[in-house]
């Protein structure tokens, strides 16, 4: 297959993705079309390696990744994470469901090591994938070392759908406040005027418009992407940290120190093509899951994911009455824990665009809706995950 070629079936399957997101008003996320549509098209007629050839390889996609987990803690400042400490209690809540319920219920269904490799990629995304599949092959468990990959592949079909759901009974919520009056846009995310962007970049306040160039917001991005993977080569002795962990905290404190404006990666006219490359790159992940594998692992699969719904729903509705939010936002941060970034960033603007097309209201949605998301995300995904994964691998030996 040639590159080009490649590159417009990959490209097609994700224009397909936003078409039926938008003729269903995202009830069917596109994040779900697409893992439908690749995983036909690898049990097909596609290479596996389909995506390297359309000029994504893995080095690539690192690079993307860099950039982009940085990009995204432009999003959250320090001052926006501390008001955020409703949405952490709430996903760390979520966490607490899906072990208490495998652990109790899931045992005695699928077994003890069966649970111990499904908890961490459940919770989390690759990293922690990746760390108990290799746990698993290390110890002989060849069945859940490809079960520990294929859950992390499957587990966003049910994620997908119900934070859709969950989403727009909220967006209608929030929509009917706003327009009794009753709701405003949060002014850190509506104030967009040139003169906040400025300001934003206080290391750089003397520097003339004209040089802050697209050129200059990569170059910052590269900086802080580089630092991050420094500080998680010298922790390396000390602790195992993720340096795209790190790339997310040192974009929220680039942001915060003004070395970063915020969304930094849209300014410079990059986000699209590196959510492009990086939707790809997930995607790529579907390769390893083959049909005899699916059917094999079938039963605890599809049974661990809905245990780990379940205990999310009930600790995330508790703790939500608690703090006072919304049983379905509080779902909603619960279950970014089975896909993370960048499918909560899409699936919450999906659903905005669907509520309403006055932008006023969808900047008011906005506000209230995608920091809680990609606080949930954050916090699940890329960081308790990863520190569960080095915890329960132990168990396996």
């Amino acid at each position: 297959m040639s590159q080009m070629l490649a590159l417009a079936i990959l490209t097609l399957i994700l224009f397909i993705g936003d078409i039926i997101a938008t003729r269903t008003k995202a009830w069917v996320p596109s994040v779900f079309v697409c893992a439908v549509l690749f995983l036909a098209g690898y049990w097909t007629f596609f290479p596996k390696d389909i995506v390297s050839i359309a000029g994504v390889p893995p080095v690539v996609a690192t690079m993307i990744i860099y950039i982009i987990i940085t990009n995204m803690g432009t999003l959250l400042s320090l001052k926006e994470l501390m008001k955020q400490w409703k949405t952490i209690v709430i996903a760390l809540a979520g966490i607490v469901g899906i072990i208490a319920i495998l652990f109790s219920i899931g045992t005695l269904i699928f077994g003890f090591k069966t649970v111990v490799v499904a908890i961490p990629p459940l919770v989390g995304g690759l990293v922690s994938a990746l760390i108990m599949s290799d746990g698993a092959k290390e110890a002989g468990l060849t069945n859940l070392s490809v079960f520990a990959i294929v859950i992390y592949v499957v587990q966003g079909f049910a994620g997908y759908p119900l934070t859709s759901i969950v989403l727009r009974k909220e967006g209608r919520r929030l929509l009917e406040k706003f327009r009794k009056g009753e709701l405003e846009v949060k002014e850190e995310e509506s104030t967009n005027s040139q003169s906040k962007e400025r300001t934003e970049l206080k290391l750089f306040k003397n520097m003339p418009a004209k040089y802050n160039t697209d050129y200059f917001k990569f170059f910052r991005l590269a900086v802080v992407g580089l630092i991050a993977y420094y500080v998680s080569t010298l922790l390396a002795p000390i602790a195992s940290i993720s340096p795209f962990v790190l790339c997310l905290v040192f974009g929220v404190i680039g942001r915060s120190i003004g070395f970063l404006e915020k969304q930094t990666l849209q300014k410079a006219n990059g986000f699209g093509l590196g959510i492009m490359i990086l939707m790809l790159f997930i995607f790529d992940g579907l390769k390893i899951a083959t049909p005899g594998m699916m059917l094999e692992i079938l039963y605890p699969l599809i049974g661990c994911i809905i245990l780990a719904v379940i205990g999310m729903y009930i600790f995330s509705f508790f703790i939500g009455k608690v703090l006072k939010v919304s049983k379905e936002m509080a779902f909603a941060v619960s279950l970014t824990a089975l896909y993370g970034f960048p499918a909560d960033y899409i699936i919450t603007n999906e659903v905005i665009k669907s509520l309403t097309a006055d932008e006023k209201e969808r900047e008011a949605l906005i506000s209230h809706m995608l920091p809680p998301m990609l606080v949930g995300g954050f916090i699940t995904v890329t960081m308790v995950s990863v520190v569960l994964a080095g915890i329960f691998v132990g168990f396996l030996k």
